[in-house]
């Protein structure tokens, strides 16, 4: 029998455990939205949060469900209540982003017999003895997973037993709307310059990112007092999320290089656009693989050359000494190196280096790209 249109269009469940501000919260939205603009009809079910008012601006409707619990009791539960809102609703697509929702979502789509795919957001630890592994293994049971970067996808064929027929590459974006030097006013980059204490002397090196050991502020300190060039000011931005002993460990690290004064370490970071505005080298410092490092493409759209450890996702999106610089993970010597490279290259080099990374993120990681890929694979199972 030929099934008709209708029977051929997806009706997509997404499934996350809440929807504050994050990568992979931020990322469904993205994708609601351009379902709903395709006139695909489309859900999320997730525990709640900030973000499901922009849902509700879209006119996509929310299931409120505990999906952040690790209870395996509250989890079946989870999966009886999914089925029966799949059944109410038509979906015939549950796609699942993280490990405990997903287990609930998978047991749900078997029960109601619709079609199951995950999204591999990161390399998720596997534990002593690869215990974890059982937990993980969920997101391996799509009938497609997505990978958000080659390096996740060599992960999982490296870990998991699934079969590479069934991976799909889709990257991570950036919102170009958001994240382009025509969309912060004067008045934003005003306001950062005075908010920073931001010399109109010095270039301004710039860390945005979480205050987390991983993601090597340590390391930019180091290389900061390695540098040849000492004629800069350097923003270490980002939420500490009650790592106060990592950021006290920061700021006796800045003491001990004597880097005190040029060094500002501010908290949590409302405008980045703007941050980034004013700044002249992005760095990404990660010392463990980063599983995309959206940050390396945001500082591409904004103009500004990317300096990034070589390892993980900015494999994907920094081609060394075209659109930015890599250097060698964890070792502040590179680093230092790196930093020096951005900063004396002439306004020719530095021009063709921004363009290139314009370039980059149009061909490559734009919202646009992003949507249409992971709507064609839903498309692919129906």
């Amino acid at each position: 029998m030929i099934k008709s249109k209708a029977e051929n269009q997806p009706v997509v469940l997404q499934v996350l455990p809440e929807l504050e501000m994050g990568g992979v919260e931020i990322g469904t939205t993205e994708i609601a939205e351009a379902l709903t603009a395709q006139g695909i009809k489309n859900f999320v079910a997730s525990k709640g949060g900030r973000l499901v008012h922009d849902l509700d601006k879209l006119g996509v409707p929310h299931f409120t469900l505990d999906l952040k619990t690790k209870n395996p009791f509250k989890m079946r539960r989870n999966a009886a209540k999914l089925a029966q809102y799949i059944k109410e609703n038509g979906i015939n697509i549950v796609h699942a982003r993280s490990r405990a929702p997903a287990w609930s979502a998978y047991w749900a789509a078997q029960k109601t017999g619709v079609h199951f795919m995950t999204t591999f957001h990161g390399t998720y630890g596997l534990g002593p003895f690869g215990l974890k592994k059982l937990y993980n293994r969920v997101m391996t049971y799509g009938e497609r997973v997505i990978a958000i970067s080659n390096h996740i996808k060599q992960h999982l064929l490296s870990n998991y037993e699934v079969d590479p027929k069934k991976i799909r590459l889709v990257h991570r974006c950036v919102n170009i709307m958001r994240f382009s030097p025509d969309a912060v006013t004067p008045a934003r980059k005003v306001n950062m310059v005075e908010e920073y204490n931001i010399p109109d002397d010095k270039p301004v090196i710039l860390l945005g990112g979480r205050i987390t050991h991983w993601k090597g502020q340590h390391l930019l300190i180091k290389a900061l007092a390695r540098m040849q060039n000492q004629n800069f000011y350097c923003i270490i931005a980002g939420d500490e999320q009650g790592r106060e002993s990592y950021l006290a460990y920061l700021k006796k690290l800045a003491e001990k290089y004597n880097l005190s004064s040029r060094i500002c370490f501010h908290g949590k970071v409302l405008d980045m656009p703007a941050l980034m505005s004013v700044s002249s080298v992005i760095v990404s410092a990660a010392i463990e693989p980063e599983a995309f490092g959206r940050i390396s493409v945001e500082g591409q759209a904004m103009g500004k050359i990317v300096v990034a450890s070589n390892i993980g996702g900015s494999l994907d999106t920094i081609a060394d000494g075209v659109n930015g610089k890599l250097f060698e993970s964890n070792n502040p010597y590179s680093l230092a190196q790196a930093l020096d490279w951005a900063l004396s290259r002439s306004e020719t080099e530095r021009q063709r280096i921004v363009d290139a990374g314009f370039r980059n993120v149009n061909d490559n990681f734009t919202k646009e790209i992003m949507c249409d890929k992971t709507i064609a694979v839903y498309k692919e199972l129906v």
